[in-house]
C-alpha cells in the first residue's frame, strides 16, 4: 500500500489534476502506476502529519483524475 503525503483525503481531492505525492512502501518492488487505480493511506505515525485516511486514486498519464 503507497503512503499518501497529503494531511487529509479533502486535501488529496484538492490536488485532482497535479501529479501524487506518494511514499513507496512494497519491499516486492514498485507500486506506483501512472495510469489506473492506486490504494493508499495516509499514516500519521509514519509520516507525522495530518490525519489518517484511506483512498483510491485513478490516476491518467500521472495525474490524478479521482479520488474515491
Amino acid at each position: 500500500m503507497l503512503i499518501f503525503n497529503y494531511d487529509s483525503k479533502r486535501k488529496l481531492k484538492e490536488c485532482i489534476g497535479q501529479q501524487l505525492r506518494y511514499t513507496e512502501t512494497s519491499m516486492f518492488g514498485a507500486e506506483y502506476k501512472p495510469d489506473g487505480v492506486l490504494t493508499g493511506a495516509n499514516r500519521p505515525h509514519i509520516t507525522g502529519r495530518g490525519r489518517e485516511f484511506f483512498a483510491n486514486v485513478t490516476l491518467k498519464d500521472g495525474v490524478i483524475a479521482q479520488v474515491k
